[in-house]
C-alpha cells in the first residue's frame, strides 16, 4: 500500500482526472462496436479507478459513477 499527501488543489485536480477517466470508460462500455473482451478489460480498469475516486469524492458524486453488477 502506498500513501500520498495532496494539498487541496492537487486533490481537486486528481478528482477531475479520475472523473474524466470514468466518463471515458463509461462511454466506451456503452459503445456497441467494442468487442466483449475489450469491454471486460475496460470494466476491470473501471473498478480500480472507481475505488480510487470513491476515496476522494462525496457519496452524492460517487453514486453518479456506480455501475450495476449486471453490466459484466
Amino acid at each position: 500500500m502506498l500513501g500520498f499527501i495532496f494539498n487541496e488543489r492537487e486533490c481537486k485536480e486528481l478528482d477531475y482526472v479520475l472523473r474524466k477517466e470514468l466518463d471515458e470508460m463509461l462511454f466506451d462500455l456503452n459503445d456497441k462496436r467494442i468487442d466483449g473482451e475489450i469491454k471486460g478489460a475496460i470494466e476491470s480498469r473501471y473498478r480500480v479507478i472507481f475505488r480510487m475516486y470513491a476515496r476522494l469524492a462525496p457519496p452524492k458524486e460517487i453514486s453518479k459513477y456506480a455501475r450495476n453488477r449486471v453490466h459484466h
